[in-house]
């Protein structure tokens, strides 16, 4: 025994498994290898249990993983179990297969789980050994991989952000011992829909996922033709064919009353198709509301391109985000505050309910805000700025080289690395934006700061946070991508206080205090909580308190253009399943 987890371990590193793999075949007492006996259609020269370890002694010499990275999972799971076959009733692999078809509720694709090979494999008989090992083969590598896209995802964030760190997947021990636990639940396919993620909001967005494919199966909606902004109480050719958009979706009842007071509430009727009516206002704002859009009723450019968005485009979006859920469901715990990048806004929840949410400001498309998992080291009263280096680079120096005065306008100066004042006129602001910059430009503390009266200072190396701002008009703005990379809040004293989290010490008065003494001071949080800051373009509230979706998608622009790389990889075919694959 010791001979063969050696000989397997050094196959492993041969095929360039990582060595912590070899290394828990070799060492780990949880996988014994448990040989079994004998049957009278395995006795052949060669055993099923022995064909199946020879193919995945080839596998691995071959570096074989079907497109997915899980053939480690798969070696170690059938080491775990003295590589007896794992799929020997049809009544378990028709499970798998009907969890396989189900994968689509999760945005995912059959396919990528070679569904016809997994009915061709279950509609053969017979007792070759050759055919039962591809079979289990097969089927094994489609668990493992349909386990690791409901629970982890298809793609792999950090593919996408250079700046993720959200909890990886578990290791190859854990997901092997995961197969083996599903092999042995009661009902397979409950058992994997319970990896996905399981919170109402994930629910709420397969909810809108069937209604919007159903929608899309349908046929397109009407397209609306560009043209002046469409008002209430306006006539127009197009009104009509607004209005059986809005009817498309379920946004506007059809024969929904309009002005016109017909009691059947058929507008066409009277011949007001083209009337833009109250009833059809009313239906513009809420479609406006939940798609990020200030609810004036007007049909401007940004609602009319909203409106042309077709279903089955909407059905991408959802698949999108849920692939993006997937991704942080793990770090999802009762406390947290969350940074919705596209919505514009923030929450905080404490102990699984929101008790803070405010109006935020993120970058501009320029200067992303990143998606990042963090947390607020400490807050900063009355803060001073340094300013960081990507705004030095592209703002000040260009800002000085153009206009003497910048610094002044900006109530910026520069100090040396010791804090002493270092004069304007004394810099080559030239050779400075090629060859670099010796000093810190500063802003001092005070209600015009950059930073306002609060900062959040968080522990990532981007020289982002969350603060306060003097600018509080342009949170009247509907969209709001207007900062240099960090989070501008609209409420930062009422996040303060529940950070602080001493009501004793720190009050409403108290903070007020110490803030209009104009003196710089920083403060540790007595509550410490994840903060997330995520980007996602289609989003289902749930109804509070853990209740199920309201059932209203908030769809919202794709202000840094990710939907589409992330996309591309969600609907990039894997590889076939299985050493023919």
């Amino acid at each position: 025994m010791a001979s063969l987890r050696l000989l397997f371990a050094a196959t492993l590193l041969i095929a360039g498994a990582p060595p912590a793999l070899a290394q828990a075949f070799e060492a780990s007492p949880t996988f014994e290898s448990r040989r079994a006996p004998v049957s009278s259609v395995q006795q052949t020269t060669t055993t099923v249990p022995q064909r199946i370890e020879q193919a995945l002694y080839e596998q691995a010499s071959a570096a074989w993983s079907g497109g997915t990275g899980e053939a480690a999972v798969v070696r170690l799971f059938y080491y775990g179990r003295g590589y007896r076959p794992a799929w020997t009733g049809n009544a378990r692999r028709g499970e798998l297969i009907a969890a396989v078809e189900a994968s689509r509720e999760h945005g995912l694709a059959p396919g990528d789980f070679a569904i016809d090979a997994l009915r061709q494999a279950t509609a053969q008989s017979g007792d070759d050994p050759q055919m039962i090992v591809r079979r289990d083969l097969l089927f094994t590598e489609a668990l493992a991989r349909l386990v690791r896209q409901l629970r982890y995802g298809k793609v792999d964030p950090s593919s996408l952000y250079s700046t993720w760190n959200f909890s990886p997947p578990l290791g190859v021990r854990e997901r092997a011992q995961t197969l083996g636990d599903l092999l042995e639940a009661a009902a397979l396919q409950d058992a994997l829909a319970a990896l996905a993620p399981q919170d109402a909001a994930y629910r709420g967005l397969q909810k809108a996922l069937s209604r919007f494919t159903a929608l899309a199966a349908a046929g397109a909606w009407p397209s609306i033709p560009a043209g002046p902004t469409l008002r209430p109480g306006e006539r127009d050719p197009r009104v009509r064919v607004l209005r059986q958009r809005l009817q498309a979706e379920g946004w506007l009842a059809a024969g929904e009353a309009g002005r016109s007071g017909d009691k059947r509430g058929n507008a066409a009727a009277h011949g007001n198709a083209t009337h833009y009516d109250k009833a059809l206002a009313e239906a513009v704002k809420r479609f406006q509301t939940a798609h990020g859009l200030a609810p004036d009723a007007a049909v401007g450019s940004s609602t009319l391109a909203a409106l042309n968005v077709s279903a089955a485009e909407r059905v991408a979006q959802i698949r999108v985000n849920l692939e993006r859920m997937r991704w942080v469901a793990r770090d999802m715990s009762a406390d947290r505050l969350v940074v919705d990048i596209t919505g514009f806004n923030a929450a905080l929840q404490l102990d699984g309910a929101v008790v803070w949410s405010s109006k935020v400001m993120v970058g501009r498309p320029a200067r992303e805000t990143p998606v990042l998992l963090d947390h607020v080291q400490h807050l900063v009263l009355n803060p001073k700025w340094v300013v960081p280096p990507t705004i030095l680079r592209e703002d000040v120096i260009p800002g000085m080289i153009q206009n003497a005065a910048y610094l002044q306008k900006h109530a910026l100066r520069i100090v040396d690395r010791s804090g002493q004042a270092v004069a304007p006129a004394q810099i080559d602001w030239s050779s400075a934006r090629r060859g670099g910059f010796p000093y810190q430009v500063v802003q001092e503390s005070g209600s015009r700061g950059a930073l306002g009266r609060v900062k959040f200072s968080l522990s990532n190396g981007y020289a982002i946070y969350l603060h306060d701002t003097p600018s509080r008009s342009l949170f009247r703005k509907p969209v709001r991508a207007l900062s240099s990379g960090c989070v501008r809040l609209e409420k930062p004293r009422e996040l303060a206080l529940l950070l602080l989290d001493d009501p004793e010490r720190w009050n409403e008065e108290a903070l007020a205090a110490a803030i209009d003494s104009a003196r710089t001071r920083t403060l540790p949080v007595g509550r410490h909580v994840p903060v997330m800051m995520l980007y996602r373009t289609a989003v289902v509230a749930d109804g509070g308190d853990g209740a199920e979706s309201t059932g209203t998608v908030s769809f919202r622009f794709d202000i840094y253009n990710h939907d589409g790389p992330l996309l591309a990889l969600l609907d990039r075919p894997l590889r076939g399943l299985g050493p023919e694959g």
